[in-house]
């Protein structure tokens, strides 16, 4: 082969060689280039979710909660909403508890989600929801929204299969005062009341209170199906089922949820016939409420002729067991958070009856408390001055 004809190879060969580097270039680059987009819109839309979470501004809970209830009708109406501001701007209270969705079964203000969308069950109640809740943060208040779960008329008009039935199966069954209640079994009724709590905690909501979180009583117990129910468990175990679902479908909730049970959970150790047993529900909650009101117990309730006359030794009693319970339950007592009367019921409760309430919570190594009045009028006089 002559020196020419081996120049010519070499040189074919080289091109051959820069030709291959420079495609070789070119397809990694364009590889490269794809999959650091791809990855970089993943992470955009990650980072998207996070950036729409820590936009959403929570306060933390308070060591001590101190609150008062508000009507959605209520936080609705300027003129009177601004009074019960003032009592936690003044005053020891600095949680306000409001409602999300109540007795109605409406939810008090506009959502955007589907699900609640599908059933139409949102209005305009509450104009300026997230105004509201800013207002509350800018002056330091808790905001607590309370979901009024099982009793609940609305969804009747569109969706009775989720009711509890009467004993043939069709017919909606209703209590003595004829409320309505979704069958607590019905997991489009859990889906349906987690959907509303997630974007409660999007809206600003500090903490999801629950309430009627139980099956139905004070009615024609004989005269009752419920046809999504699992018949070889309990009314415990099946309410048990639902808090599990709805711990697990609020997992990724970063503010704490709480229940609100019957009072007498706190000394009963049986379900009362309507599934609440204390320590079956604390494990999924980070508060438990009873509602301990002394006006709701029973005559001659531990030998009280008129338990609501006892407002202290009703609810030291109360407290105490419950605390007793929750230690043995492994579990933390001040995850107890009961509700007190300020209404008239048995007795007249005024600041001297209410602050026996207090002191009684006190007493049983308990520093927080809710202050329920239906009527949203409060003894200022029973809160201590800030």
């Amino acid at each position: 082969m002559t020196a020419h004809k081996k120049q010519k190879k070499r040189l074919v060969k080289k091109r051959f060689i820069i030709a291959f580097f420079v495609i070789a270039f070119f397809v990694f680059y364009l590889f490269n280039f794809s999959f650091s987009k791809m990855v970089f819109e993943y992470s955009s839309g990650d980072n998207d979710d996070v950036s729409k979470k820590e936009a959403v501004h929570h306060i933390k809970t308070p060591h001590e909660v101190r609150g008062i209830y508000m009507t959605s009708w209520v936080a609705s109406t300027d003129s009177i909403k601004k009074g019960l501001i003032k009592i936690a701007e003044d005053t020891e209270v600095n949680s306000i508890i409001v409602d999300i969705k109540d007795y109605t079964g409406k939810v008090a203000f506009l959502m955007d989600n589907p699900k609640v969308k599908e059933f139409n069950s949102s209005e305009n109640r509450i104009k300026d929801i997230k105004g509201f809740i800013k207002e509350l943060h800018d002056k330091n208040i808790y905001v607590i929204g309370r979901i009024a779960v099982f009793q609940d008329p609305f969804l009747a008009k569109s969706r009775s299969d989720l009711y509890v039935k009467k004993s043939d199966g069709i017919s909606i069954w209703k209590d003595y005062k004829g409320a309505m209640w979704l069958d607590p079994c019905s997991k489009e009724a859990w889906d349906y009341v987690i959907a509303i709590a997630k974007e409660s905690e999007l809206i600003g909501f500090d903490e999801l209170n629950f309430d009627y979180i139980r099956f139905p009583s004070d009615g024609n117990m004989k005269d009752i199906k419920y046809t999504h129910c699992n018949t070889a468990l309990s009314k415990p175990e099946l309410l048990e089922t639902f808090f599990y679902n709805l711990k697990k479908g609020l997992s990724d909730s970063s503010v704490p949820l709480s229940a609100d049970l019957f009072g007498i959970t706190a000394t009963n150790y049986d379900d009362l016939n309507i599934g609440q047993v204390l320590e079956r529900a604390e494990p999924y909650f980070d508060y438990i409420s009873p509602m301990v009101y002394p006006s709701h117990y029973p005559k001659n309730y531990n030998g009280f002729a008129n338990p609501a006359t006892k407002p202290y030794e009703v609810i030291k009693i109360a407290m105490d067991t419950a605390v007793k319970r929750l230690i043995t339950a492994s579990s933390s007592p001040l995850k107890i958070r009961p509700w007190l009367q300020d209404f008239d019921l048995g007795a007249d409760y005024d600041a001297s009856m209410i602050r026996k309430q207090k002191q009684a919570v006190y007493d049983a190594g308990l520093n927080s408390w809710l202050m329920w009045s239906p009527s949203n009028k409060y003894t200022v006089g029973a809160f201590d001055k800030e």
